[in-house]
C-alpha cells in the first residue's frame, strides 16, 4: 500500500484517484473546486485543507491539472515541502517545454519525476482503462508503473523527460484529423443517398477502418456508445481537443515539423469553439461540417 497525494481531483483526477483508493491505497486529495472535492471525497479520497497538507507522508504525488503553467505554479508551492524520496508525476496534458520545466524542478529538489499523460477521457478514467505515455528516468518508470497500472490498461514509456507529452500530442493530432475525416465522409455520404449504416459496415471492414469511426463513430446508431448517441454530450469535450491541436502545432513550429493537416485541424476546431460548441463532445464537429455546405 502507497501513500499518495493527488492534486486536481476534476473530471479526470477524481476517478483516477478513486481507482486508487479501490486498489487499497492511501490518497489525500485537494482541489480548488468544492464540488470536486466532495466527490472524491464520496469514493474515499481523504480530502487535505491544501495542497500542501496532502502531502503529508506522501511516498507519491500525482497532478493532474489544466495547463503547464498551472503544473508549474503548483510545483513552486508544493515541491518545497514534498517529502524526501517522494515520487512526482504528472498526469496533466501540457506543452513540452513545461513537462521538461516540471523535471527539472522536482530534480533540484533530488526528486525523481515522470510526465505521465493519459488517453481515454473520462469513461476510461472511471473504468480504469486509460493509456498512460510516460517520460523520465527508467528508474522512475519502473516506480510509477504499478501506480499507473491502477489506473489504466496500458502504460508505455516513451523516452526521457517530456517523451510522454511528445506521444500524447502526436496521438491526439491524429485523433483531431482523424475524426474530421470520419465525419466529412458521413456529411457526403448523406448527400450521395447512402444510410450511415451502410457507409459503416463497409468502411469499418475496409481501409477506411480507424478509431474514430468503430469506436467513436460520430452520427447515432452503428456505434452506441459513441456520445453521437447521446446529443454529443462530451466524453472528449472539443475545447480540449482544441487544446491538444494547439499544443502540437506549438510543438510542430518549435520543432521545425511541417504538420499541414494538423494545423487544419486546429482552425477547424477554433471555428467549432468560436461557435459555442466547446462543451460539445469533439465528434460533434460533423454539425459544423453540415453547417457549412449550407451557408456555402
Amino acid at each position: 500500500m502507497t501513500q499518495i497525494a493527488f492534486l486536481g481531483l476534476g473530471n479526470m483526477g477524481g476517478p483516477m484517484a478513486a481507482n486508487l483508493v479501490k486498489a487499497g491505497h492511501t490518497v489525500a486529495g485537494y482541489d480548488l473546486v468544492p464540488a470536486a472535492r466532495e466527490a472524491a471525497q464520496g469514493e474515499g479520497v481523504r480530502i487535505a485543507e491544501s495542497a500542501v497538507a496532502a502531502l503529508a507522508g506522501a511516498e507519491a504525488v500525482i497532478t493532474m491539472l489544466p495547463a503547464g503553467r498551472h503544473v508549474l505554479g503548483l510545483l513552486d508551492e508544493i515541491l518545497p515541502q514534498v517529502p524526501a524520496g517522494a515520487l512526482v508525476i504528472d498526469c496533466s496534458t501540457i506543452d513540452v517545454a513545461s513537462a521538461r520545466a516540471a523535471h527539472a524542478k522536482a530534480a533540484e529538489r533530488g526528486l525523481a519525476s515522470l510526465d505521465a499523460p493519459v488517453s481515454g477521457g473520462v469513461g476510461g478514467a472511471r473504468a480504469g482503462t486509460l493509456t498512460f505515455m510516460a517520460g523520465g528516468s527508467p528508474e522512475a518508470f519502473a516506480r510509477a508503473e504499478p501506480l499507473l497500472a491502477r489506473m489504466g490498461r496500458k502504460v508505455v514509456h516513451c523516452g526521457e523527460a517530456g517523451a510522454g507529452q511528445a506521444a500524447k500530442i502526436c496521438n491526439n493530432m491524429i485523433l483531431g484529423i482523424s475524426m474530421i475525416g470520419v465525419a466529412e465522409a458521413f456529411v457526403l455520404a448523406e448527400k450521395l443517398g447512402l444510410s450511415h449504416q451502410a457507409l459503416f459496415d463497409v468502411a469499418s471492414t475496409s481501409s477506411g477502418q480507424c478509431w474514430s469511426l468503430t469506436s467513436y463513430c460520430p452520427v447515432p446508431g452503428p456505434v452506441p456508445a459513441s456520445p453521437a448517441n447521446n446529443d454529443y454530450r462530451p466524453g472528449f469535450a472539443a475545447a480540449l481537443m482544441l487544446k491538444d491541436l494547439r499544443l502540437s502545432q506549438e510543438a510542430a513550429q518549435a520543432a521545425g515539423a511541417a504538420t499541414p493537416l494538423g494545423a487544419h485541424a486546429e482552425a477547424l476546431y477554433a471555428a467549432f469553439e468560436a461557435a459555442g460548441q466547446g462543451g460539445t463532445d469533439f465528434s460533434g464537429i460533423i454539425r459544423y461540417l453540415r453547417e457549412m455546405h449550407r451557408e456555402s
